[in-house]
């Protein structure tokens, strides 16, 4: 049966991968060998190191966490860091996106922290991840980077965890098959709200809200359903007033 870096090459699409201690080891390490070019994130749907890590940023503006591709076309030379999985409830179009930083020599940068096990999760000059508390694969440790090319990143993890990890790995669709389940659900539940990307496959839910009577209904609900919540806006969800449930930590 495959080791566990076979089968993230195989999620990837990928030849190398290399394991590390923390998802934000991965962020820190594949940002490092682009330490003079300006490193563009949205502005929103992101994770919080993103900025942390970078000597020089600029945010994309989005919809909802959605990138602008025409306003991506306009960056030329520059390194593009995205969670294909926004926020954790929005799919990227990913075959765009690829298509929009070879044309503008722009090195795409993938977090698939939320969308490993997907078709998002094998598109990007470099794929990183975390097996973090809550995540798809919630090893509640270590993270990954996988590229096409040998650049030497540095193997931080603790080999002691790589059973439980190929355990993971091995049941991450099942997992994703669970969530996916419970989210839409959720977005049937709750049907008559402003459901932002509703369509799309998510991990979490988020609702929008004008007026407080809707954010106390929306929140009895998940206290009725035992379901965690989050108030937006947050950064790595998104920046409007809304909440969040956190399908994901199911």
């Amino acid at each position: 049966m495959a080791n566990p870096l076979t089968i993230i090459m195989n999620l990837t699409n990928k030849k190398y991968v290399y394991l590390t201690n923390r998802g934000n080891d991965a962020i820190k390490q594949a940002l490092s060998h682009f330490k003079n070019k300006t490193i563009l994130i949205q502005d929103q749907g992101g994770w919080l190191t993103y900025k942390k890590y970078t000597k020089k940023y600029m945010e994309l503006k989005t919809n909802n966490t959605l990138i602008n591709l025409k306003q991506l076309n306009q960056h030329k030379n520059q390194v593009l860091l995205l969670n294909s999985l926004s926020g954790y409830f929005t799919e990227q179009p990913m075959d765009k996106i690829v298509k929009a930083c070879k044309n503008n020599n722009i090195t795409l940068i993938n977090d698939t922290s939320g969308s490993l096990g997907t078709d998002l999760a094998r598109k990007g000059d470099i794929i990183i991840g975390s097996f973090g508390k809550w995540k798809p694969v919630d090893l509640g440790y270590g993270g990954f980077i996988a590229t096409n090319k040998d650049l030497e990143f540095h193997d931080t993890f603790d080999r002691s965890k790589l059973t439980e990890l190929k355990f993971k790995l091995n049941n991450l669709q099942k997992r994703l098959k669970y969530l996916y389940a419970i989210s839409s659900k959720v977005k049937k539940d709750l049907s008559g709200y402003n459901i932002l990307n509703k369509p799309h496959k998510s991990l979490v839910v988020i609702v929008e809200y004008t007026i407080e009577k809707q954010k106390s209904e929306i929140i009895k609900y998940c206290k009725k359903n035992s379901l965690e919540y989050t108030e937006c806006p947050r950064y790595i969800r998104v920046n409007k007033k809304a909440i969040s449930i956190e399908v994901k930590r199911k």
